[in-house]
């Protein structure tokens, strides 16, 4: 299995010192962990993009820049790019830049986002998101996988013999979709050949199990190989501890301040507690035999050849604390007990 640390950049007070941080710490911190996520072996690393308070991810390419000026192996991701609302020209152009700038690191995730506050601020209808990913996604594909491309569309004025610059470093960029929501996002992934990645944040595993299911039956039907179906999953947060008490009563503060952000009460999810969360969720908060069980009985379940874990909203300290944690106790499990075959 390949394992991606990510961040959306929320910047709220610290639920435990009360410390905030300004917008440049903040984003040192990211690169730093970035830093720190290579040097211990991690696969990927991955910046979502947010629109609105407490998020400082408006412009994933230009933070995955200044990562890949730092860093020289690890996978770069986006999580998600919010395509739905976005000139496909201008992310053509941006992603392209950087995949030169990193040699070819880039992994690009779309999708249409979980915050509706960015629906407005682009002048996208919500209830027209799916319409309008389609249609910028076959539009990006064409800009990088053509030259003097002829386009007439809904969401952005028609081109004529077009050829973005730079031309990507990648012969094909990959394209993820991802997947929390709809079977819209699942169907096109498996139409077009792309892998997804679910966000197994919020819900049960189950919301999340079919929206995978679904994906396979469409990638057979559309009469692929389902062996070549490569499919990635979120977990929630990460906090480990020497026993399961521990890490929950350590986290507890984080998961409360959490809960009450916008972004939180947005996705309304069903559980009730932490320890129902822990229990019946997919947040990695525990020891290390105790995650490494649940991330194996997820893995059972959705077949993911890639992890993406997140500690956001942890003091510095505790981040790091975590990240090494991690890659101490539970990735070498994880490598050996499942293969993986994306990313060499």
């Amino acid at each position: 299995m390949k394992i991606a640390l990510f961040s959306l950049l929320m910047n709220i007070p610290n639920a435990v010192t009360g410390e905030t941080l300004t917008d440049w710490q903040k984003l040192q911190n990211v690169i730093k962990q970035a830093e720190l996520a290579e040097k211990l072996g991690f696969d990927a690393y991955g910046i979502g993009e947010r629109h609105g308070q407490p998020f400082l991810s408006s412009s994933p390419p230009v933070v995955l820049t200044a990562i890949a000026a730092r860093t020289t192996r690890i996978r770069l991701l986006t999580t998600v790019t919010v395509l739905s609302v976005l000139d496909p020209v201008r992310v053509a152009e941006d992603y392209a830049t950087l995949d030169q700038l990193s040699g070819g690191r880039l992994e690009l995730m779309i999708g249409k986002g979980n915050d509706p506050r960015h629906y407005p601020l682009f002048g996208i209808p919500e209830e027209e998101q799916w319409d309008s990913l389609a249609e910028r996604y076959y539009l990006l594909k064409r800009l990088w996988e053509e030259e003097n491309v002829s386009w007439e569309g809904r969401y952005r004025p028609a081109l004529h013999q077009v050829t973005t610059q730079p031309r990507p470093f990648q012969k094909k960029i990959p394209i993820w979709h991802g997947s929390a929501s709809s079977t819209l996002s699942t169907e096109l992934a498996a139409k077009n050949g792309d892998p997804i990645f679910s966000s197994n944040a919020f819900h049960p595993m189950a919301k999340y199990k079919a929206l995978i299911d679904h994906y396979r039956e469409r990638w057979a039907y559309y009469g692929r190989d389902p062996e070549d179906a490569i499919v990635g999953s979120g977990a929630g947060s990460l906090f480990l501890a020497d026993t399961k008490e521990e890490a929950i009563e350590r986290y507890r503060p984080y998961y409360q301040a959490f809960s009450l952000t916008e972004a939180a009460q947005h996705n309304r999810s069903p559980f009730t507690s932490l320890e129902d969360t822990v229990e019946k969720g997919p947040a990695l908060v525990g020891s290390a035999d105790s995650v490494i069980e649940k991330i194996l009985k997820y893995h059972e379940a959705f077949g993911h050849q890639v992890l993406a874990i997140s500690v956001d909203g942890l003091t510095e300290a505790e981040q790091r604390e975590q990240v090494e944690r991690f890659a101490s106790d539970v990735l070498p499990v994880l490598k050996r007990e499942i293969p993986g075959k994306v990313w060499g």
